[in-house]
């Protein structure tokens, strides 16, 4: 029988809730390209319930233990004394979330002799380190594609957020204000504005495709290129890299993986390259931007304005200077947790479950690190050290 540690965030301040906003959400079935949605035998949750934190277990506990399965859901992941690392040296499998991340380090895999797989509850497995995946002869494996979309609405979002200072304005409304000139000294148009994005994978197509429609002049980057008719039908220019890119951009959106390649990428050399005033939303991870950098880039309107939801570490401590940097518009790590989201990367997750318990193949688009090396769809994000 095997043991699961899964690591999620806390319930609600207020406690896990008892009703919803709405009653019900759409059925995805697919995804563009034709990857189907997971497909479990069953579950054992309602879609559209609150399943990502401690208490909604991913929906898999009725499942695990119905076969005798051990499972243990926690949010204490930080610590020599912490849950998951008290748990970790039995430990058969991993879940965990890219908002709420199990960091697995080197260390950890190390210190858990058992543990043949890691799943992330999302997209997104750079909390793993996966060299030390790979060396150890593990599998990692992540819901590809399950929130794509979500976090794509959430760029989208943030990405009007910014130009049309929308934050600033709400809050001028909350405290009871009214002076529309403070509101629209910073706010214009996106229509005509030159947008980039550093990868045009999953998150990065379809965050062009909902940009389409803006009339803005669409630019990106991509260590592979997309095929020429999906460029002439966006009317997509390529770049050879995000630095041949980014200072013809207004708007930048860093869509990539952390790996390697990317970590670092956007420090006071890149930065200092685009044109003034730009805004870079950054929905990714918190390492691919120098941290300081960005904040001088602020401070100095070289950006002007930076949003995202990734931060690092995860939580971020309240004192991240990135909380109390001027003209950001950052969330927690949101925007591939939608309730709607989270009815997939639950399902997800179990399919993954239900294949490795039995023995038989994970999907191959759901791979990472399988058989000693990057497979699936790590083979085509990721890089490694070794």
């Amino acid at each position: 029988m095997a043991k699961i540690v899964c690591v999620l965030y806390d319930d609600p301040a207020a406690g896990y809730p008892t009703s919803y906003a709405r009653d019900d959400i759409p059925t995805i079935d697919g995804y563009p390209g034709g990857q189907t949605a997971p497909s479990p035998k069953a579950i054992d949750f309602t879609p559209g319930a609150l399943l990502g934190s401690v208490s909604g277990e991913l929906g898999l506990r009725e499942f695990l233990e119905s076969q005798g399965h051990t499972l243990v859901v926690t949010s204490d992941k930080e610590g020599a004394d912490s849950v998951l690392d008290r748990e970790l040296p039995d430990a058969d499998v991993v879940i965990s979330q890219p908002f709420w991340p199990a960091y697995l380090t080197a260390e950890r895999i190390a210190k858990a002799p058992k543990l043949k797989l890691a799943i992330t509850a999302g997209i997104g497995s750079d909390h793993v380190d996966l060299d030390a995946a790979i060396e150890h002869g593990m599998t990692v494996a992540e819901v590809t594609y399950s929130n794509s979309i979500s976090v794509a609405e959430h760029v989208v979002m943030m990405i009007l957020g910014l130009v049309r200072n929308y934050l600033p304005a709400y809050q001028t409304v909350w405290d009871g204000g009214w002076n529309i000139a403070d509101c629209v000294a910073r706010s214009y148009d996106l229509e005509g504005m030159h947008v980039g994005t550093v990868a045009a994978g999953r998150i990065g197509t379809a965050v062009l495709r909902r940009l389409a429609p803006f009339d803005v002049k669409l630019h990106y980057t991509d260590r592979h290129r997309l095929p020429e008719s999906v460029e002439r039908e966006l009317g997509l220019t390529f770049h050879p890299s995000a630095a041949d890119m980014v200072p013809h951009c207004d708007v930048v959106t860093i869509n990539a993986p952390l790996h390697p390649e990317t970590e670092g990428l956007f420090g006071d050399k890149l930065l200092g390259t685009m044109k003034r005033g730009t805004y870079l939303i950054n929905t990714a991870r918190a390492k691919i931007a120098d941290r300081d950098a960005i904040v001088r880039a602020l401070e100095s309107g070289q950006l002007a304005g930076y949003a995202g939801d990734v931060w690092y570490p995860q939580p971020a401590p309240a004192d991240h200077p990135w909380r109390t940097m001027p003209h950001h518009g950052m969330t927690p790590h949101i925007s591939g947790s939608s309730l709607s989201a989270q009815t997939r990367y639950a399902a997800g997750t179990r399919e993954i479950l239900e294949s490795w318990l039995a023995g038989t193949p994970i999907r191959d688009e759901y791979l990472i690190v399988d058989g000693g090396r990057l497979a699936g769809a790590g083979a085509h994000a990721y890089s490694t050290r070794v």
